[in-house]
């Protein structure tokens, strides 16, 4: 009879592993350790991710925008200072000046940067904050319906916003705003809840 902790050959009356001392009978406790040693090698394997569907952010179209008017300004403020006020304002100063507007659209990206909405093949999670993040997950089993909004600016520039119902006891809607092409992103979450039923 083999040990079934070393491997040894043990007499086959023995009860007790000649080599580890390990109980090797078909008693309760040789079972009790297989199933356990069983279940902890099951526990050991990794659980396979979940595929990830489409992962989006708020749009930055209105960042970008920021960005070419933050240019301008600069350029007319060391324009102005250079021809009008180089006397009182030194050209450094003004150049200075117009470098430190960036900061205002620099600010708004990174805070656009910081929401992200990631669709898996179970779930919509929502992932927001820097220092300390905060991740939301809603089953797909408990949205009720999906919304699609856009004023009329929004349809224009080709994003708008999602609204979720979901099936919680306080009936919480969640949005998803300023997302770039809102129907198809709708569109996949929808078909993908239809998949989850079959």
């Amino acid at each position: 009879m083999f040990c079934i902790n070393c491997g040894e050959d043990n007499l086959t009356t023995a009860k007790f592993c000649r080599k580890c001392g390990e109980p090797v009978s078909g008693s309760e406790e040789v079972e009790t350790r297989v199933v356990a040693r069983n279940e902890s090698k099951v526990d050991d394997i990794p659980n396979e991710a979940e595929r990830q569907i489409f992962t989006i952010s708020p749009t930055l179209m209105f960042v970008k925008l920021g960005y070419v008017a933050t240019a301008i300004a600069a350029l007319l403020v060391v324009a102005a200072a250079s021809a009008f006020a180089w006397a009182i304002v030194p050209i450094w100063a003004a150049v200075g000046f117009g470098l430190l507007l960036f900061i205002i659209p620099a600010f708004y990206h990174f805070k656009q940067k910081l929401v992200r909405y990631t669709l898996t093949e179970t779930k919509l999670e929502i992932d927001s904050g820097f220092i300390s993040r905060t991740t939301r997950s809603i089953p797909l089993r408990r949205i009720q319906d999906v919304t699609v909004s856009a004023t009329v600016l929004q349809r224009l520039l080709g994003f708008g916003s999602l609204t979720i119902d979901n099936a919680s006891d306080d009936t919480e809607k969640i949005t998803l705003a300023n997302i770039n092409k809102p129907r198809d992103h709708a569109d996949t979450l929808l078909r993908q809840m239809r998949r989850l039923e079959h």
